[in-house]
């Protein structure tokens, strides 16, 4: 026989085994016919045949080393290789040149060679006839092989690389170019190659029919799950190629993300508290698994037909793990998102739960972001059902709170509107505004306070005709899909309309403005002719005690007001709700202390007149009815100097006294008329005019609430009824009181005054009678007399013109505290009437405090100039 060739590949490729394994070429014989196997076998790398690839993957790991020249110069000569047309296959030996720049101290991609050779093969897993001595006449390739009948068997490449071509022991006396009838499967090979004590073989259909299991939850022969890890694993019994245990793993995990998905339906399907938007959530993820049951159902009949027809693994129509690992890529894409969902909407009902499923729709991947809007169309049809049935009939069905309106039972009728109905804030779903939100609770709320409180039996379809309901989850997706447009127009129209129809219905049938407007006339003394004769009327009796009072005689009192004066043109039904209302009395108390003006609400005006809202009108009525009282005491004490003015000029010795009282009394009057003009314009008309603009552009019974309760509060924190004003409310009481003694101590002078005044002219008119009738006009003795009396009356003048002055000290000290605190209060109009008040600078002359400029009130720094 001729000398071998050393340089033919049979010799080359034996050269190469013993110097991986070491060892001699009798000893390497399997290890040869192997390498044989694999050389004339379709062994490919796994990734993509990519040139441009490999060589960015060359150049990134050569700067990973920290060598850009040599990165710059291989991109060089890359250039220059792609000019030449010398290789045809350059992506083959770029990536072997990938392969070979590899650390040897990091795993490989393909494994250990050296252990790969190392290992013995059995004396039946040859896939070429055996032949210990010349192994240059064993071919390095194959041709085509076919199978029974002439039918090619094509290869079928497996995660691994290696082909799963089967192959079948040659026949003794056979050439190995001579077609076979039966083939052994490599993966059969793969497994004997190990050859480990106690290991359990498997081949790749083995396998398949685990892994159909496994996609259904069910464990397999070698595939289990393990509760430990909470996944699945291989039997550590069964010897598999790395390729195939990785891609099994793989595919195990469309089973585990079943399991996951199918426990939450099962815990939650049962669960009747999860409520009705949890009912579909679960119904959505049964459809999803149902679509998942008929892939692996076409599965099962396509591996029971291979089994029925005996298909080889090799056939290109049969089952493999890659096949499979393709067929399940867009399953487990969805499995992954459903699971997602699941983990996400843990512990979440009703409104939260659309919204979990609501955020997860924001996502660029159009598949992902289609799957979740089919599943949020069937999460939010029990919600948008329970928002129309809410919106068109004021009905509420919500056993298991799920909806964003809750309803409280327990909260009486007259307390419907603000107690009642609520907003679940953590209910509302993310694609449903705050503001859509709160016109669903007023639309229902709305017509319920119809229903109840107006008595109304206007059908709601007759209010806002009801339009298409989420009939489907197809309706729900396509309301979903506009909710800038159709459902916002929706929610618009039923708003308008229903709130339009029950304002209509308060102020036609329940007169709510009238009732305002009565307010303003009657508590706040807007009505100034019949507050005036009231307390024309009333003087008498609020001058007694107040336990001297009476009801009864009160109220009689304000009927004859109402009758004498234009608010006797007012609607009965106004009229008849006015009443008196007697406070509680305190020791030392008048009449003018105790008394007060009602005003009856009840029924659905009482939803806008609160208990809290006249507690406030009480509040504002009395500190205005007493100001009025300081404006009436004070027109009584003018109208005293005018008329005594002329009679005591023949008293001269009074004149300092008299001055002194006008004096004291022009600054009150200043002061009151003042006050009375800031409390009537700036604070009543101003907040009163701003009320009924926002009364009259008002779209819905809350705003007229709102604006109503904002107009009391800057009525009561401009009256300076709040408890940051409760210093300056001191002194103005105080001022009040002083106006009052003023009052008493004014009138104790004029009645001594005028009954002086009395005595002399009786004294003076018996002394013309006695001359008239021809007899001295008095007497020594009743002369004497006389002139002590007279020396008496002008000694308690003194007494007089100290009370004055001292009560003036106090007045005085009083009103200048009030103007400091004024000045240093952040409104702007009370800073402004300081000035008024002490328009002359009196009171600044008097306390350096009062010196301080507007303009360092404000905090800014006072000008040199």
């Amino acid at each position: 026989m001729a000398a071998l060739d050393q340089k033919s590949p049979n010799v080359l490729l034996q050269s190469l085994c013993c110097r991986i394994t070491g060892k001699s070429e009798a000893e390497v014989a399997h290890q040869f016919q192997y390498a044989v196997r694999v050389v004339g076998s379709n062994y490919a790398p796994t990734i993509e045949r990519d040139e441009f690839l490999v060589s960015e993957k060359i150049k990134k790991e050569l700067l990973k080393q920290r060598r850009e020249g040599d990165a710059a110069l291989f991109s060089e000569l890359h250039r220059k290789l792609q000019t030449q047309g010398v290789l045809k296959h350059r992506w083959s030996v770029l990536y072997l040149l990938l392969s070979l720049c590899e650390d040897p101290r990091k795993p490989s991609r393909v494994g250990s060679y050296g252990a790969l050779f190392a290992q013995a093969l059995p004396r039946d897993a040859h896939s070429t006839p055996f032949y210990c001595t010349r192994p240059g006449s064993l071919p390095l390739s194959y041709p085509e092989r076919s199978g029974p009948g002439g039918v090619q068997i094509s290869t079928s490449m497996g995660t691994s690389g290696i082909s799963s071509q089967s192959m079948e022991p040659c026949l003794s006396g056979q050439h190995p170019g001579l077609h076979s009838q039966s083939y052994m499967t490599l993966d059969f090979l793969q497994c004997c190659s190990c050859g480990l004590a106690g290991s359990v073989c498997v081949g790749e259909a083995a396998l398949v029919r685990d892994i159909l299991y496994v996609f259904q939850g069910i464990d397999g022969k070698f595939i289990k799950m393990s509760n430990a890890d909470n996944c699945y694993k291989i039997d550590s019994k069964v010897v598999l190629c790395k390729s195939l245990r990785d891609t099994s793993n793989r595919l195990a995990e469309l089973g585990w993300l079943h399991n996951k998905i199918r426990k939450y339906t099962d815990s939650r399907s049962l669960d009747r508290a999860f409520g009705l938007v949890g009912q579909s959530f679960c119904a959505s993820l049964h459809q999803e698994l149902k679509e998942y049951y008929r892939l692996l159902a076409v599965l099962h009949s396509q591996l029971q037909v291979e089994d029925d027809q005996g298909v080889n693994l090799g056939v290109e129509s049969s089952l493999t793990l890659r096949r499979l690992l393709v067929w399940t890529y867009d399953p487990k894409v969805r499995l992954k998102t459903l699971a997602a969902l699941v983990d996400f909407c843990q512990g979440r009902k009703g409104g939260e739960l659309a919204s979990a499923v609501h955020a997860y729709g924001k996502t660029g991947d159009p598949q992902m972001r289609a799957l979740v809007q089919h599943i949020l169309s069937l999460v939010s049809h029990p919600i948008l059902n329970f928002l129309y049935r809410w919106i068109y009939d004021g009905e509420l069905e919500d056993t298991y709170h799920e909806f964003f309106v809750a309803s409280d039972p327990t909260v009486k009728t007259d307390r419907l509107w603000h107690d009642k109905y609520s907003l679940r804030k953590s209910m509302i779903p993310t694609f449903i505004t705050m503001d859509q939100a709160r016109k669903v609770l007023l639309i229902g709320k709305s017509i319920n306070f119809l229903h109840q409180v107006c008595h109304d039996r206007t059908s709601p379809g007759k209010i806002t005709p009801a339009s298409k309901s989420t009939d489907s989850p197809k309706d729900a997706a396509e309301l979903l899909s506009d909710l800038e447009g159709a459902f916002q127009g929706k929610i618009d129209a039923a708003y308008f309309e229903t709130s339009k129809y029950l304002l209509n219905v308060l102020n036609q049938n329940y007169l709510l403005l009238e009732h305002l407007q009565a307010m303003r006339r009657y508590l706040l003394l807007g009505q100034g002719d019949f507050i005036r004769h009231l307390m024309d009327l009333l003087k008498p009796e609020l001058a007694r005690p107040a336990t001297t009072l009476y009801q009864h005689n009160l109220t009689g009192i304000l009927e004859t007001a109402v009758r004498a004066t234009n608010a006797q043109y007012d609607n009965a039904e106004i009229l008849k709700r006015l009443d008196v209302r007697l406070l509680e009395v305190s020791p030392g108390d008048t009449g003018w202390d105790v008394f007060s003006l009602d005003y009856h609400v009840e029924g659905p005006i009482a939803t806008v007149f609160t208990r809290e809202c006249m507690s406030h009108y009480l509040r504002v009525f009395n500190f205005l009815w007493r100001a009025k009282r300081m404006e009436y005491i004070l027109t009584d004490i003018w109208k005293g100097q005018m008329c005594n003015a002329k009679l005591l000029k023949s008293m001269p010795e009074l004149s300092g006294v008299l001055h002194q009282c006008h004096i004291l009394a022009n600054e009150m009057v200043h002061f009151i008329h003042q006050m009375q003009y800031y409390i009537t314009f700036e604070v009543l008309e101003c907040c009163w005019d701003e009320l009924w603009n926002k009364v009259e552009k008002a779209q819905d019974l809350d705003h007229i609430i709102a604006a109503h309760e904002g107009f009391l509060d800057s009525v009561i924190s401009r009256c300076l009824l709040d408890t940051n004003s409760r210093s300056l409310l001191n002194q103005l009481r105080a001022i009040f009181d002083q106006i009052i003694e003023f009052q008493s101590a004014q009138d104790s002078l004029y009645r001594s005054a005028l009954e002086e005044l009395t005595l002399r002219l009786q004294y003076e008119e018996r002394k013309k009678q006695r001359d008239s009738e021809g007899e001295w006009g008095v007497t020594a003795e009743q002369e004497a007399e006389e002139n002590r009396r007279i020396q008496e009356f002008q000694e308690t003048i003194p007494k007089m013109r100290s009370q004055l002055r001292i009560l003036t000290h106090f007045y005085q000290g009083i009103v200048q505290q009030f103007l400091v605190l004024i000045m240093t209060s952040p409104d702007e109009s009370l800073r402004f009437l300081s000035f008024r008040l002490d328009f002359n600078e009196h009171y600044r002359a008097r306390d350096p405090r009062l010196r301080a400029s507007l303009g360092a009130t404000r905090g800014r720094r006072p000008s040199n100039i």
